[in-house]
């Protein structure tokens, strides 16, 4: 009896240090935030009224997340267009590393992200998120081939770069009936329902799971060609029977509350929610007519604030709000003429120089705002300077995962600056952008070299060939000279080959 006790007794123990053990386990184990990532569509810089109080747009729900959260006032993207953007977003890699060196796909281009990459989705997705992306995709999905349709290459219609990526193909080619076999699911998404491309580029259609809702069996003749791709301005090409321009915003809303609506707490979420606005067309709903200045362009800049107001009330009423990090940007600038600027009197880039696709600040400077209750202190404003390719290694240090040498080679971790423990982003030696016509620039501190002259985008002049005697490149200090006026190139050689030489580095070696 007296052995029976001991035994009984140590068993006891045992059962005891597990228990404890398994409490400690769980003391030292956090629960992970949910993350939301709100990427608009060419919305500049100065549309957000938080940003610039001249805004003709009031963007009361965006300003509203910035009240709560950290305004970073120097946030870039990587690309001054969209697919490249988007390609750094979710792979903390520069697009030009890439088989896309330069430009964007098109609605049937072929799929861009390499299937053993890793983006943010399937890091997450390891570390037991649930993953969704809901919105316009733009990176490419591999559309399956009618039968008898060998070699892609040699087929009219079809654009082939030099490293071999399809970035446009004839639609006649393809079998619609059957489902891609690259999409977001292939790239560590468990949900998705995706537009293809821009809202202005064929095929206009959803897919859902990488499966087409409904095929784009009907042809549109294109609007409002001759607007300078401004209004509600769309290409021609294939579009589904039941498609509207403008019920894509409302649709996308709907999809990502959806989402939302069926999580629970028990696994953490992540979603990915790149919307297809403000880029063109321009078609807000009758409801928002004259909802804001900057005439239709406002009212859809409007229409968008609505429904990032929509997707924070969804996080509210679910019970996610207090325990989700919030990320709110844009891929690029904005698509605004010095035409428009005349026309409605209003800066959508604010007092930045140049516009989407240029290496000029207007290119790529853009709206950031991060939330997360607790954690971010809410009211804050950062000068810190970043770009979006740094999601990855923020995501990473979140979640306490090492990024491998091949894992986000132009990515940092930006948490430190969101926590408030620093006002530079640790470990980043410079940040690189790049134009919609290959033009590089590079940012280290206040300087920014551009190599090439000209905007090497959208604005004019686009390239300038230097006279004898004349500058090559362009030297700006940006705390001094926002606007870019004034070309010290000639005047700071030094810096010039401090800068040219970094990011020859940076080039060749990344991270």
């Amino acid at each position: 009896m007296r052995i029976f006790n001991l035994l009984f007794c140590f068993c006891l123990l045992l059962l005891s240090c597990q228990q404890e053990k398994e409490s400690d386990t769980k003391a030292e184990s956090p629960t992970l935030p949910n993350i939301v990532y709100i990427l608009a569509d060419d919305l500049g810089y100065g549309d957000v009224s938080a940003n610039n109080p001249a805004s003709k747009i009031q963007t009361t729900h965006i300003d509203a997340l910035a009240s709560a959260g950290m305004r970073f006032t120097d946030a870039h993207s990587p690309s001054s267009v969209c697919t490249p953007t988007r390609y750094g977003i979710l792979t903390g890699r520069y697009c030009w590393r890439s088989r896309l060196p330069r430009g964007v796909l098109r609605g049937y281009g072929r799929a861009l992200i390499d299937q053993d990459r890793t983006t943010v989705a399937s890091l997450l997705k390891r570390k037991g998120y649930q993953t969704a992306v809901v919105g316009k995709w733009h990176l490419g999905l591999d559309w399956v081939l009618k039968e008898g349709v060998d070699d892609l290459a040699q087929q009219e219609g079809t654009h082939i770069n030099d490293l071999g990526i399809v970035s446009e193909m004839n639609p006649d080619l393809i079998d619609f009936s059957r489902k891609p076999t690259d999409g977001p699911l292939q790239h560590g998404f468990d949900y998705s329902y995706i537009l293809p491309a821009s809202l202005d580029m064929d095929p206009y259609c959803y897919l859902e799971n990488d499966s087409l809702v409904s095929i784009p069996s009907d042809y549109t003749p294109g609007n409002d060609l001759e607007t300078g791709y401004t209004e509600a301005f769309w290409r021609a090409g294939r579009i589904a029977p039941d498609f509207e321009m403008d019920q894509v915003l409302p649709t996308f809303k709907n999809k990502a509350v959806s989402f939302i609506e069926r999580q629970t707490e028990e696994r953490p979420f992540f979603l990915y929610l790149p919307l297809a606005a403000p880029h063109t067309p321009w078609v807000p709903t009758t409801d928002y007519k004259d909802a804001a200045g900057a005439g239709t362009y406002g009212d859809f800049v409007k229409m968008v604030d609505d429904q990032v107001g929509a997707v924070m009330q969804a996080l509210t009423d679910m019970g996610f709000a207090e325990n989700t990090l919030v990320i709110f940007t844009s891929d690029n600038g904005p698509f605004w003429t010095p035409a428009l600027i005349e026309e409605y009197d209003h800066r959508s880039a604010a007092n930045l120089k140049g516009m989407k696709a240029d290496a000029w600040d207007g290119g790529h400077r853009i709206p950031y705002i991060a939330k997360w209750p607790g954690q971010i202190s809410a009211g804050t404003t950062s000068a810190a300077t970043t770009t979006l390719t740094h999601f990855l290694a923020t995501a990473a240090a979140i979640v306490d995962v090492e990024l491998n040498e091949q894992e986000g080679p132009d990515s940092h971790n930006l948490l430190p600056v969101l926590l408030g423990k620093t006002d530079t982003v640790p470990n980043q030696a410079a940040i690189v952008h790049h134009s919609s016509r290959n033009f590089f620039a590079i940012r280290k501190g206040d300087w920014k070299l551009i190599e090439k002259r000209g905007s090497g985008g959208f604005s004019k002049p686009h390239t300038m060939a230097p006279e004898e005697g004349e500058p090559a490149g362009q030297l700006y200090n940006m705390k001094e000279d926002i606007g870019e006026t004034n070309n010290l190139y000639k005047e700071q050689p030094e810096i010039v080959k401090e800068l040219q030489e970094l990011l020859n580095s940076i080039r060749e070696n990344g991270r």
